[in-house]
């Protein structure tokens, strides 16, 4: 062994990774023959804000070139926990700390992690193992129904497909008041479309009443937009939906509301009583004021978006309590929630939300934007608790999006790895088997335009506004696309396809990442391409809980194996993102595998092809279980 202590390998730590409450964790420590320790060493390990432990660790054997110093622990309390080795050796002391990702050595480096979550903790199954649909309501489809009662002030946009508006005012405001018309029923119309893509789970930007486009500055939580449809219609989809396999789940907005809404009603628009109207409104209480009533904390500063307390009694009980909020959409068939800037959402509102959510059905969802590794996320002062099973379900992947991006932009294969195996190593195994994975949200540019275009980093959103990748660009965003996807829907977590990715539509930041899906105008090799790589998923258990392990490869190439201990079948997967074949080694779990089948690719003899951007996948199960 050429390493003191590795926390990804079984010969130093198991289980691997995230371990539950009360369930003992061993510990092996290989300190080379020629140190004699004055004392055994010993396992360092706290919670922050708790006082150290000090475990003895004792001699377990001696190997070829090293004694294996081992001990048990059996962690009492949910949380994250961090942990280091000390030795002394003729009086002095040395420390075994993280030098590299997960390598200890006698270095001053940073402290490994171990995430001890609640031993009852359990996640829906119906995602596990299926793939996801991100819709943005009004640019997916539309049915071309009349919806009655529309409020004033919107603009109806004629040409599908138009460049959504984005210019300010003389006074700097940018409205989003312009509707392409997209609708539940359009959605329901594409059902069809969407099972024949291999979706199992649709995820709705925010439908509820709202005055701008992106819906996200809530007017009435218990209406649908009447440009969306009704109540009714929603409740329908849901039906529909669940014949074709597929569930829904919803965006909650609650760290704040619309300034126009019935909440607050800024603007009059309402015949109720806001809270920007008086005072004496029921609402009140649920902002803050700086100075009444044109002064308020509002979300990043934006006036229309004024922040509520969410552990406003009041506020609380209309969200979570019975006959609340979530309790009304989830009887109408909404399967969950996927929470809007979770990391803004206070601790008690989070239990809160979950009792609700799961009260309503232990298989009902809660998902979390958090943008950061969410098992050692710490907001407003404090380490929070997503993962530990009391709140979040799961969370939205960036850290995994931004690993796929950044490998398919050059980023070593030994980074890549790095990247997605801390959050797997981080994460409790019931979190990463529904992980929200993607490479395109509504919230940053689409993937293609990522890969084959400019950086827009440092550019006006009139340059980005009609902006549009050229042949080549397109070619290369495109070609970059089906590796990152083929990435995405083999890693571990769950696939979430941004409406219209799949089809070739392009995008920059938003608005323009929200443009009109293309019907009539679709990439069919992209959807062709997506179907493949679902069908494959859909074909092997081990992408829906399956454990992983990377195999060592050139540069240019990602390889790795989805596998369970116990079944006997590891399928595994090679990816190059370079414009070159590519040939590697075909590796093996253990030496008892033989190839069962190439699901894609090119396998002769002990080779593996992957063609240019492409990827190849092989089959093989262990000979002693057939």
């Amino acid at each position: 062994m050429s390493h003191l202590y590795d926390s990804w390998d079984p010969n130093f730590k198991t289980p691997f990774g995230a371990v539950k409450k009360e369930k003992i964790c061993f510990f092996n420590l290989r300190l080379p023959k020629e140190l004699q320790p004055d004392y055994p060493p010993v396992l360092v390990l706290f919670r922050p804000g708790f006082k150290e432990r000090f475990i003895n660790l004792y001699r377990i054997r001696e190997e070829e070139d090293c004694i294996v110093w081992g001990c048990g622990y059996m962690p009492k309390y949910v949380g994250v926990h961090y942990y280091y080795f000390a030795y002394t050796v003729n009086r002095q002391r040395f420390y075994i700390k993280r030098v590299s990702g997960h390598i200890g050595n006698l270095n001053d480096g940073d402290l490994f992690q171990l995430t001890v979550y609640d031993e009852d903790f359990r996640t829906p199954d119906f995602l596990k193992g299926g793939i996801m649909y991100q819709i943005f309501p009004d640019r997916f489809a539309k049915s071309g129904e009349t919806h009655g009662d529309i409020p004033y002030g919107r603009v109806i946009r004629e040409e599908w497909g138009a460049t959504p508006w984005y210019r300010p005012d003389e006074h700097g405001h940018v409205w989003n008041n312009d509707y392409f018309g997209g609708d539940l029923k359009g959605i329901e119309e594409k059902l069809p479309y969407l099972a024949d893509l291999g979706v199992t789970c649709i995820y709705l930007n925010p439908i509820f009443e709202s005055h701008e486009n992106h819906r996200y500055n809530t007017a009435n939580y218990r209406n649908v937009d009447p440009l969306l449809g009704t109540n009714e219609d929603f409740r329908h989809l849901c039906q529909e939906a669940r014949d074709y396999g597929i569930s829904i789940i919803l965006d909650g907005v609650f760290s704040h509301t619309g300034a126009d809404s019935i909440y607050f009603n800024k603007f009059g628009r309402y015949d109720t009583v806001g809270a920007y109207q008086s005072k004496d409104s029921p609402y009140y209480p649920w902002y803050t004021f700086d100075e009444y009533p044109d002064r308020y904390e509002a979300w990043w500063g934006i006036d229309t978006l004024p922040n509520v307390q969410e552990t406003n009694p009041d506020y609380l009980n209309y969200i979570c309590g019975e006959g609340g909020v979530l309790e009304y959409w989830l009887s109408l068939g909404a399967a969950g929630f996927r929470l809007d800037v979770a990391d803004e959402l206070p601790d008690k509102f989070l239990t809160a939300l979950r009792t609700r959510v799961k009260a309503c059905g232990e298989d009902n969802i809660v998902i979390g934007e958090v943008w950061e590794d969410a098992s050692n996320k710490e907001a407003y002062g404090q380490k929070r608790r997503y993962l530990l099973g009391d709140q979040l379900d799961s969370v939205m992947n960036y850290p995994f999006r931004e690993a796929i991006i950044n490998f398919i932009k050059g980023m070593s294969s030994r980074d890549f790895e790095l990247g997605i195996m801390t959050i797997v190593e981080n994460y409790p195994k019931e979190s990463l088997d529904v992980l929200m994975n993607f490479v395109s949200t509504h919230d940053i540019e689409r993937a293609i335009n990522r890969f084959g275009g400019e950086s827009c980093d440092d550019k006006s959103k009139d340059w980005m506004a009609e902006r549009y990748l050229n042949d080549h660009e397109y070619w290369l965003g495109k070609s970059r696309l089906k590796a990152a996807t083929a990435l995405m829907f083999f890693l571990p977590g769950v696939p979430s396809i941004y409406y219209g990715d799949e089809a070739g539509l392009q995008g920059y930041k938003d608005p323009f990442n929200r443009r009109c899906y293309p019907w009539g105008r679709e990439d069919q090799d992209l959807i062709a391409f997506h179907k493949e790589v679902g069908r494959i998923r859909k074909a092997y258990k081990v992408f829906r809980n399956g454990r992983i392990r990377f195999f060592r490869t050139p540069e240019d190439v990602v390889a790795f194996a989805r596998y369970h201990k116990s079944a006997g079948v590891s399928v595994q997967i090679y990816v190059n993102r370079s414009d070159q074949e590519r040939c590697v080694e075909l590796e093996h779990i253990t030496d008892t595998y033989a190839v069962e089948r190439v699901e894609h690719g090119r396998l002769e003899g002990n080779t593996v092809h992957i063609e240019p951007f492409g990827y190849t996948v092989v089959v093989t199960r262990d000979t002693t279980k057939i």
